[in-house]
């Protein structure tokens, strides 16, 4: 069994390999080849473990999160864990992973898979909205999908952000990409074509200013529970339709399920990534119309991930 930790995960790691998988999971969700029940949640004293199984036709994956928010006052992160791949015949087990590479790296690849689908293909400027790990992987892998020149990054709290910028900088790879950090979100969501969200935030974070957000490529990514919200109302005064990986996103994330509850936005807006990708259809040819997607994640991902992660791994050791 391999052990492969954040290290020798970021060793192995392709940006296009991991996005070509991604879309390897839309069309697994699409035939309907894999069985991935409710998650269940184990929580004591304000200590949540969270089980999150998934079994396709050739490999069984468990995400296993601790989510422990006191951890904040010791200086660690809030959300850890591990991914556990088994043999799909015997159950014999093949790998653990480092459960926060295996989510950021998936993460990221969602994004850029909707940055490869829903943008424009003379895009050339991305804003990330959160200077956290998601937003650094999220600028990684717009870069990787379009030819991007220019990296805007908006954090809401007055963070030093000169070391992350740098780290950024480094990891893109690429010396044509300049990466900006802007004094305003405004000043973002202007200059950008493609705009990231991945905060934890309760109330919109971008401005509720249709002709600031008309005909902007927008992914959010951060909101996770009914109570979480990232996008504003104006929002659907541009987009009659909106991207999301299933059904139950309409209920997890309260950028969909509160716009339902307010008459904002109806069921039979929502289109499946899977369906959208299968139609070959492109969300992004008109200049000038706004795109929206709107990402949870689901286990599917994270157990194609690490399978690929897993076969790279064994390709390098070979």
């Amino acid at each position: 069994m391999l052990v492969l930790d954040k290290k020798r995960i970021e060793e192995v790691v392709d940006l296009n390999g991991m996005m070509d998988q991604i879309e390897e999971a839309y069309r697994i969700f699409g035939s309907g080849d894999f069985y991935m029940p409710p998650r269940p949640t184990v929580e004591d004293a304000n200590k949540t473990m969270m089980y999150m199984p998934c079994y396709t036709k050739e490999i069984i994956g468990t995400k296993i999160l601790s989510i422990f928010p006191d951890n904040a006052k010791l200086g660690l992160p809030s959300i850890d864990g591990i991914v556990y791949l088994n043999d799909y015949t015997t159950g014999k087990p093949l790998a653990v992973l480092d459960g926060q590479a295996v989510t950021a790296w998936r993460t990221g690849a969602v994004g850029g898979v909707a940055v490869r689908h829903l943008s424009r293909k003379d895009c050339h400027t991305v804003g990330i909205v959160g200077a956290g790990v998601q937003g650094f992987h999220q600028a990684l892998y717009a870069c990787a999908a379009r030819e991007i020149h220019t990296v805007y990054v908006y954090n809401h709290s007055d963070r030093d952000l000169t070391d992350y910028l740098a780290r950024l900088k480094k990891a893109i790879d690429n010396p044509a990409v300049e990466v900006v950090q802007c004094k305003t979100v405004e000043e973002l969501v202007k200059n950008s074509e493609i705009i990231c969200t991945t905060t934890p935030a309760t109330s919109p974070v971008l401005p509720n200013d249709k002709e600031l957000l008309r005909g902007k490529c927008i992914i959010a990514i951060g909101s996770y529970t009914p109570q979480m919200r990232e996008i504003p109302d104006a929002i659907w005064d541009l987009v009659d339709k909106v991207y999301i990986e299933l059904p139950y996103a309409c209920e997890e994330s309260g950028d969909l399920s509160q716009p339902l509850a307010e008459g904002r936005l109806k069921e039979e807006q929502t289109v499946l990534m899977n369906e959208f990708l299968a139609s070959g259809a492109d969300a992004g040819a008109d200049e000038g119309k706004t795109v929206y997607y709107k990402s949870v994640g689901m286990g599917l991902f994270d157990v194609c991930i690490a399978q690929k992660i897993l076969e790279m791994a064994k390709e390098r050791l070979a």
